[in-house]
């Protein structure tokens, strides 16, 4: 393969709703490049792009798939992506490491909820954008009210390039407005016929040149003054004008494909090679110190891994971006992350599991590497005398959560490696041991994400593994302050225990001032605090620890067993067994013994008295709020909001986003276990949310109530 220079390579994310099309338009891409020799077909399981088990078992894409062509002296790296939402993280990753985003709408369907959640992770990374409309042969397509959808939604920036001569089973034509040209294919698609444009069809598309040489025009003064001037630009300028646009984010071009019939494929490649901006067109990436790196062929290597697959005969394919420098096969290089040496002892130009041998890869190429040694993804390499460290790609939090827990108790160990593994592929999925919940926690980005992650542990691992709901993580806490004391005291021959613990508890916020006084019934205690300790909590919140005591009724030595102690007890709240947080402990007396007092005498008094005075405290629960941001058509707005009601939620606001609302809610976690299927069912799949840990807030009192009670039961089980 020729070694492509960086300003001869485009890098696109291609993209879109399931079903739009994107794995059938791969295949004829690919065909038309001559990588492969025949165009596979979904049903058949045969295609470049859903070849892992899995996706052909569900008939969806599940994991991205890098491939490549070369076409009129360019190349161009596609990574093409899931269109669920649930594996968003493939999305991500593919709109990190390119330079376009190309949206594939389905005619027929216009403007889905994938097209409007992909559309906006491009716009939060800066990345251009440009439709392509496919399923163009479908009979329900209006290409002309597909235009006015599109321009409603993303304003005057949407710039047709394109459009059918008529839509529906007869579609075997274009005309596209750049070139001035008819494009027509034989029932069989592939190489078309281009000629001039008819006369009926001259004043339309004579009226759509004028729009698009203006919207080429607005992006470069010298094209702008030349506009004014002649109110025309020559082929090349428009393209000028037009990368320029993209890159600006100031022009979103439509173009038209069949793919399953391959019409308008190789045309798309032509465009794509002329007209999205290269590596070097658009703004340089930032490393971890924020230093801007240029993607300069010349400069010193640096290799960003974005990527794990794991293939069966092969292991581990490590997929990568070169960020600058040249890569050659037999290079010895750094791994930033993790210390080690490797060597690029094999290197490859890939089409999903079709790999072509390279020996030279140059800043901004894409390519992949088997048999490196050390290399996770997120992993950099560098040359020697190079330190660059990149950590831009930042994925979504979770949304869905189960429980996991293998069939086979023995297979447990086995499950977890397993997961680790699958973790290096889709960095979504994360696992989570939790030791306050006592669950292996498995958390993703909803159901389906889920559910192809059981279905890859029992047919691949043959792990049997079972999915429960996921306990909720309250927590205790006390809203008002409370006197105890407690006496250990233990003769049972030679050696006895004796400590005795007089303390106060109280509710702890930031900022309160220091105690002074204390009355409890008819007694007043004075506090003058010795010493202080504020310990940020693990689970959150704080706890205070104030040493007040005087006259040496407890020797400052037994003054950390008492602090254990009281850990303890906040470690297995008194209420539930649940975490305790924000609280203030003054231990203000007690009482010793000469020869009986020792540590753990303390620690038990200290931890009894604690839970004796947490009690008296009025105890509270409190469980975790999320905010949640709901992404809804329009005409659903009405059931999303009574839903979101019906499960404790507090709205706080709504906006409109095209034909989409926009609805953000505070809505507690226990409410939100089964909100992906849910939403789903309420919207037709139409919907899509988020949702980021907020804070933590009392519980209702009757929801209080029944904790208590569960953790009664249990106790005493």
């Amino acid at each position: 393969m020729k070694v492509y220079q960086t300003n001869e390579i485009r890098n696109i994310a291609l993209l879109g709703n399931d079903g739009s099309g994107k794995t059938t338009l791969t295949e004829s891409l690919l065909f038309d490049a001559g990588v492969t020799k025949r165009r596979g077909r979904i049903s058949l399981k045969n295609t470049v792009s859903d070849y892992f088990p899995v996706e052909q078992e569900y008939g969806y894409s599940v994991f991205n798939t890098v491939f490549h062509v070369e076409w009129n002296g360019k190349k161009l790296n596609m990574i093409d992506c899931p269109g669920s939402d649930d594996f968003v993280g493939a999305a991500v990753t593919a709109l990190s490491m390119t330079d376009t985003a190309l949206l594939l709408l389905k005619g027929a369907n216009g403007v889905e909820v994938g097209t409007q959640n992909h559309f906006r992770y491009a716009e939060q990374l800066g990345k251009p954008v440009m439709f392509v409309v496919n399923q163009l042969d479908d009979e329900a397509t209006d290409y002309d009210r597909l235009l006015e959808q599109l321009t409603e939604i993303y304003g005057t920036k949407v710039v047709p390039v394109q459009y059918p001569v008529k839509t529906g089973p007869d579609f075997n034509s274009m005309i596209d407005v750049l070139v001035m040209k008819k494009y027509s294919w034989k029932p069989e698609g592939g190489e078309p016929t281009i000629e001039d444009i008819p006369a009926d069809e001259m004043a339309k598309a004579t009226e759509w040149r004028a729009r698009l040489v203006e919207a080429a025009a607005e992006h470069d003064e010298a094209l702008m003054e030349k506009f004014f001037e002649t109110e025309e630009l020559t082929d090349d300028e428009i393209r000028l004008g037009m990368r320029k646009g993209l890159a600006a984010r100031g022009m979103f071009p439509v173009c038209c494909v069949c793919a399953t019939k391959d019409m308008g494929v190789r045309r798309l490649m032509e465009f794509l090679g002329n007209v999205v901006p290269s590596v070097q067109d658009m703004p340089a990436v930032k490393n971890a110190q924020g230093e801007e790196i240029a993607p300069d062929a010349s400069a010193a290597t640096s290799l960003f891994f974005f990527k794990t697959g794991v293939e069966p005969h092969i292991g581990e394919v490590q997929y990568f971006k070169v960020m600058s420098g040249t890569v050659k096969e037999g290079d010895d290089l750094t791994n930033t992350d993790r210390g080690s040496k490797e060597r690029m002892s094999q290197m490859f130009c890939c089409a999903g599991a079709i790999r072509i041998k390279v020996d030279t890869l140059v800043a901004g190429d894409i390519g992949c590497a088997v048999k490196l040694k050390d290399v996770k993804t997120g992993n950099t390499l560098n040359a020697k005398d190079c330190d660059y460290k990149f950590d831009f790609i930042q994925y979504p939090d979770s949304k869905y959560t189960r429980a996991i827990k293998a069939v086979s108790e023995s297979d447990t160990e086995k499950m977890m490696n397993a997961l680790q593994r699958m973790r290096e592929e889709d960095p979504t999925w994360k696992v989570e041991n939790s030791k306050e919940l006592k669950q292996i926690l498995v958390h993703g980005q909803g159901e389906f994400h889920l559910r192809t992650l059981k279905w890859r542990l029992e047919n691949n691992e043959k792990i049997q593994i079972t999915y429960d709901e996921p306990k909720i993580p309250y927590r205790e806490t006390i809203t008002k302050a409370a006197r105890a004391d407690y006496r250990h005291k233990k003769q049972s021959g030679g050696a006895g225990q004796f400590g005795e613990v007089h303390l106060i508890v109280e509710p702890y916020t930031d900022g309160m001032p220091e105690p002074d006084v204390y009355r409890f019934g008819n007694q007043e205690y004075r506090i003058a605090a010795k010493g202080k300790e504020e310990i940020q909590l693990e689970w959150g919140g704080k706890l205070v620890f104030i040493n007040s005591v005087v006259g040496g009724a407890i020797d400052a030595r037994f003054m950390p067993a008492i602090l254990k102690g009281v850990m303890q007890r906040m470690e297995q709240g008194p209420l539930t067994g649940c975490y305790a947080r924000d609280v203030r402990v003054i231990v203000y007396d007690g009482k010793m013994h000469p020869v009986d007092s020792n540590e753990i005498s303390f620690m038990l008094a200290g931890r009894n008295a604690f839970a004796k005075a947490f009690r008296d405290a009025n105890p509270k629960i409190l469980e975790p709020i999320y905010d949640v941001v709901v992404l809804t058509p329009s005409d659903k707005m009405g059931d999303v909001m009574s839903d979101l009601q019906g499960r404790r939620a507090v709205i706080m606001g709504m906006t409109s986003e095209a034909n989409y609302q926009k609805l953000s809610a505070k809505v507690p976690l226990k409410e939100m276990s089964n909100y992906c299927t849910a939403l789903s069912s309420i919207a037709g799949g139409r919907a899509s949310f988020s949702m980021k840990f907020a804070s933590y807030e009392l519980v209702p009192t009757d929801i209080q109530q029944k904790l208590i009670k569960e953790h009664e039961t249990e106790s005493e089980e």
